[in-house]
């Protein structure tokens, strides 16, 4: 029989975390120069169109259907073959298959627009379709598959709660091999257009990553409170941390980018660990997350990698850091369905956590480079030093955000 509270509750954790992607559009929009506004926003908003139409293709079942202990699904529900409106989930998860459908479709649309912060301003629309596709194909679907579709390393004994390997390792890492294909911008515009964007895109991230944790334990009990608490304590931290870094190193200044960019390394880094760790320890990687993120922006700025949005300092060093702190702090006390962390003995479980992670992260990083050098040859990747120069609003959409004159 269904389950009519855990049903209204799953429509409302999918509808949260569809709504972080327009709050990823907007957060890049409002970082992004006046030029590139539209040409930064369109690619989260092309993500849930062209990834919901994949998703329904073969995505879902590539991911969640069959190939159980391998790297990927098969074709047995594409389409959503099989699947009616009275399919229940499963036997103790008493809601329809396709709100689960639904709900993991979300993450497979932003997963890949995170990456997009990282190359403002210097790839053309055609090849960031392609890479759309492919991307997901290629990265996406197997580490979905092998850790939340009962696959190859759920079955060693991975654990990753909300998406700190599939989510933000990947993308951020996916990010920093885009990077570093298309080099520097030209131009570098380093202050936000409209800050007030920012900000509305970093509210709207905030309040669906309440969906976006909470939400992955497929259940209302317990462990759903303990990880909407968590996300909240570690955006939280992190915002407050990475004020007071700024505050009191270098410019010696609060900003306000400082604060919303610390709320979301929170909540990247919290994300694989939000259901298995006691709220000391959320309160914790809330801070551990800022200070290596702050860090690894840093280091991005030494290096000359032209992250334009801080997407791997942020998504990938924060997803990397928080399965990393997992492996370390995770706790069956809160969670008999999690794990103990190496602070608890599980030396083992915390050597899984580490090698799942580096081994994701390599992976979209090469894989990323290697797939752009391979579009290059197709179609170009790189925009041209006269079409930076104009913006990519008017050269690829003929539109532009506002009338700036």
């Amino acid at each position: 029989m269904l389950d009519t509270g855990l049903t209204t509750f799953m429509i409302i954790a999918t509808s949260l975390v569809m709504l972080m992607t327009p709050g990823l559009a907007f957060f890049y929009g409002g970082l992004a120069c006046k030029k590139n506004i539209l040409n930064v926003m369109i690619q989260s908003f092309v993500s849930m169109g062209w990834t919901s139409v994949l998703w329904f293709i073969f995505g879902y079942s590539l991911c969640f259907s069959g190939g159980e202990g391998q790297i990927i699904g098969n074709l047995d529900k594409a389409f959503y073959h099989g699947v009616n409106p009275d399919t229940l989930f499963s036997p103790d998860k008493r809601f329809p298959e396709l709100i689960f459908i639904a709900y993991q479709m979300m993450f497979a649309i932003i997963t890949p627009a995170l990456i997009t912060g990282a190359f403002a301003n210097r790839i053309t629309f055609k090849a960031f379709f392609i890479f759309l596709t492919f991307w997901q194909i290629l990265v996406y679907y197997p580490f979905a598959h092998m850790i939340w579709g009962n696959g190859l390393l759920v079955k060693w004994g991975v654990l990753d709660f909300a998406g700190g390997i599939v989510v933000h390792a990947t993308a951020g890492f996916a990010a920093l091999a885009s990077v570093i294909f298309v080099g520097e911008r030209r131009v570098k515009h380093d202050r936000p257009n409209n800050l007030p964007l920012v900000a509305i895109g970093t509210a709207l991230l905030w309040f669906g990553w309440y969906g976006f944790n909470a939400g992955s334990e497929l259940q209302v009990n317990g462990v759903t409170a303990l990880s909407f608490v968590n996300t909240d304590l570690a955006a939280s931290v992190g915002a407050v941390t990475w004020l007071f870094i700024e505050w009191t190193t270098g410019a010696k200044r609060p900003t306000f980018v400082g604060l919303l960019t610390g709320s979301v390394a929170g909540l990247a880094t919290i994300t694989p660990a939000a259901g298995y760790v006691t709220y000391p320890v959320a309160f914790c990687i809330g801070i551990i997350g800022a200070v290596i993120c702050h860090w690894a922006v840093k280091l991005k700025n030494n290096m000359g990698w032209d992250d334009a949005l801080d997407v791997w300092g942020v998504h990938g060093m924060g997803g990397v850091a928080g399965t990393i702190l997992l492996g370390i702090f995770a706790t069956k006390s809160v969670n008999i369905n999690g794990a103990d962390g190496l602070l608890n003995g599980g030396s083992v479980f915390f050597f899984k956590e580490l090698v799942a992670v580096v081994g994701a992260s390599v992976y979209a990083y090469l894989f990323t480079y290697i797939m752009l050098v391979l579009i290059n040859k197709v179609i170009r990747v790189k925009v041209t030093a006269e079409e930076e120069e104009q913006g990519l609003d008017m050269i690829y959409h003929g539109e532009v955000a506002r009338d700036f004159q």
